[in-house]
Formats: structure tokens, C-alpha cells, sequence
């Protein structure tokens, strides 16, 4: 059916409503990682825990993270418009790329101008400064959700749950590489969510009167499947993490393995979580976007 002015409208409106909802939950990751102390306390006991088993997983985490440069960035977003060229979708190309620019670009700009307060708690990386967001959670993620909005919709499903599973093995990747605090990565996904809201926005503007829209393209099973499991993580990640308040005059450094590992742990849920979530919020509506007559 033809997309009518009532529907891009509502569109519209729940593409807004993403975006602000995910900027707002980008604030908050933020203000409590950075500027509270229980949250640089539970960021440091994740990162401290990665040191469990990290010998074991060192060499393919390296060999991951270290794929990711901005040679591989530029390439794997020439491929992605092109695929959206050989389809006969221009719009579809050049809001793709500006999807992936823009995400890292305001991630790179945020990790800089951000300031990251010292507590005290993590004295060894204090004189790091601020490395919220992650700019390779952010190119994982960037580029998974534009390939979902260039691929086909036969393959646009598996491309969505591969494409979650990749940005969210990256995300923890940094975590267990000690690269990256688990709030970095979670930062790193919200901001690619408010760019996949605005690119959203502007395919929405850009649609013609014969756009055609079929409900038959929503892709309702991926997406539930990927937000009821990100959601369940995210669950997860908050019990664990809740479990480690009553530690919290504890020095990271001091803490057992238990602790250690939940921490570990539950931050990598919360990371797999927030990736999952903002993917299906994508694949449910990248149907009103791509619609199957380029528009």
C-alpha cells in the first residue's frame, strides 16, 4: 500500500520520540558513569574483572579491535553505499554514509570534550581522561545498523541479528581488552540509536507519494527477538550490578573473584543488551523507511 501523509507522520513522531528517548538515556549513562562515584567504582570493577580468563581470549579480542581502523571504516562504508546504489537508491546511499560519518564523528567529539572528574577510584587510568564513547563499539555498531538499512528485505533480518551480534561482541571486546569501560560502549550504541533516528527522519522526508509499504516487510520475529533478549540482558546486568552496591567501600583491587566476575559479567550483559535494543528499535521500523518502491 501507498504510504499516506497520516502514516509518515506517526512515523515521524516515533522516530523523534527514539531519538530523544535514546539521547536522554545517553545523558544518564553519562552523569552516572562519570560524575557520581558509585559509577566510576562500578565501571573500574568491570574493567579490573576482565583480567578473569583474559589469557585465554587476549589474541582474537586483539586481532578483533585491531581490524578496526579508519582505512576498514572507510572501505566497509564505501561497500554499504554501494550496495544501496546498485538498488537504484541514491537517498538510501548518501543517508547511509551520513549515518556512519556522523556517529563517529559525534563520538569522537564527545570522548574529547567530555570531562571525566578523578574520585580517587581508578588511580591507574586516571591519567587517561574521559574515554566515554568507544569509537570501535561505535564503528561496529555505526555499520551493522547502516547495512541493515541497505540490504534487501529478504536478508535484512539476518543481516540485523548478525549485525547486533558483531557491534555487541566489539562492544565487550573492548571491555575485555581494557580498552574501554563498560559505559563507553553502552554510550558508544545510544549514540549511534540518535543518529539511526535522525537518518530515519530524513529517508522519512525524502519519501514520494508511490513509496509502497508492506506490513509483510516489518520483520516482527527478528525484532522482537532482538528486543526481549536485550531487554532480559539489560535486566541482567542491573541485578548483577545492584548485587555489587553493598561492596562499594571496596576497592576494586581488593575485591575476590566473585565480585570480579559478576561485575565482568553483568556489564557485558548490559553492552550485548543496549546493542540488541537499539537494533530492534531500527529493524521495527526500517520498513517505513526502505519502503519497497524507491521513493
Amino acid at each position: 500500500m501507498r504510504v499516506h501523509a497520516t502514516a509518515r507522520r506517526w512515523t515521524a513522531v516515533w522516530l523523534v520520540v527514539l531519538a530523544i528517548v535514546q539521547a536522554a538515556a545517553l545523558v544518564v549513562v553519562w552523569r552516572v558513569a562519570m560524575h557520581t562515584s558509585l559509577g566510576q567504582w562500578v565501571d573500574t570493577v568491570a574493567l579490573t574483572g576482565n583480567r578473569i580468563g583474559q589469557d585465554r581470549i587476549d589474541e582474537p579480542v586483539d586481532r578483533l579491535l585491531n581490524a578496526m581502523s579508519v582505512v576498514s571504516l572507510v572501505a566497509t562504508t564505501a561497500v554499504i553505499g554501494f550496495i544501496a546504489l546498485i538498488r537504484g537508491r541514491i537517498a538510501l546511499a548518501v543517508t547511509a554514509t551520513l549515518l556512519v560519518v556522523g556517529a563517529n564523528v559525534s563520538t569522537q567529539l564527545l570522548k574529547y570534550g567530555l570531562d571525566r572528574p578523578d574520585f580517587g577510584i581508578d588511580p591507574q587510568r586516571a591519567y587517561a581522561g574521559n574515554s566515554l564513547p568507544s569509537g570501535h563499539a561505535t564503528v561496529a555498531a555505526s555499520v551493522a545498523v547502516a547495512l541493515v538499512l541497505v540490504l534487501p528485505r529478504k536478508v535484512r533480518a539476518l543481516g540485523a541479528l548478525l549485525g547486533a551480534a558483531y557491534a555487541a561482541v566489539a562492544g565487550v571486546a573492548t571491555l575485555s581488552a581494557g580498552w574501554h569501560r563498560p559505559s563507553d560502549a553502552v554510550a558508544a550504541f545510544l549514540v549511534v540509536g540518535v543518529w539511526a533516528a535522525l537518518a530515519g527522519l530524513l529517508l522519512l522526508a525524502l519519501q514520494r507519494d508511490q513509496a509502497q509499504v508492506s506490513s509483510a516487510d516489518a520483520h516482527r520475529v527478528a525484532a522482537a527477538v532482538l528486543g526481549v533478549g536485550g531487554a532480559l540482558a539489560v535486566i541482567a546486568c542491573a541485578l548483577a550490578l545492584s548485587w555489587l552496591v553493598d561492596l562499594r567501600g571496596t576497592p576494586p583491587t581488593e575485591l575476590s573473584r566473585r565480585p570480579l566476575f559478576v561485575g565482568y559479567a553483568g556489564s557485558a550483559a548490559g553492552i550485548a543488551g543496549t546493542m540488541g535494543l537499539v537494533m530492534a528499535l531500527v529493524l521495527t521500523a526500517v520498513h517505513r523507511l526502505v519502503p519497497r518502491r524507491p521513493g
